[in-house]
């Protein structure tokens, strides 16, 4: 995810590519409202405490709350883009929480909110 500790965080080429990918082969048949939004999210790979999570980065809260209620069409994209499967098919939609500086995540491991203020160490808890 985009922060001053990220390496060339100005250049996000890779992940804007990945995103078109997905949203061009993967969401072709979708509604165009979600395609509409989706061109404004980015979407990458991470890893958590070992663990691959496909992440959608976006543009604000009403964006992010938007799409953590159409998480269907996401299920098993970890599993494609990785071949790392193991029963899991964690996501995360994220918006940045200017106010706390923090990414606020819809994890769909959980089902709950959590703020993420590294992808390196643990997801908190929300407050």
């Amino acid at each position: 995810m985009s922060d001053p500790h990220t390496p060339r965080n100005k250049d996000r080429s890779l992940e804007q590519a990945l995103t078109n990918k997905i949203i061009d082969d993967y969401f072709e048949n979708s509604e165009s409202w979600l395609r509409a939004i989706l061109r404004m999210c980015i979407f990458s790979l991470a890893k958590i405490n070992g663990e691959s999570v496909f992440i959608v980065e976006c543009p604000n809260q009403a964006v992010a709350k938007r799409l953590s209620r159409k998480t269907y069409p996401f299920r098993g994209m970890v599993y494609f883009l990785t071949d790392n499967f193991d029963d899991r098919d964690r996501s995360l939609f994220c918006y940045k929480d200017e106010r706390k500086g923090k990414w606020r995540c819809f994890d769909t491991s959980t089902n709950t909110w959590e703020y993420l203020s590294d992808l390196q160490s643990s997801i908190t808890p929300s407050e």
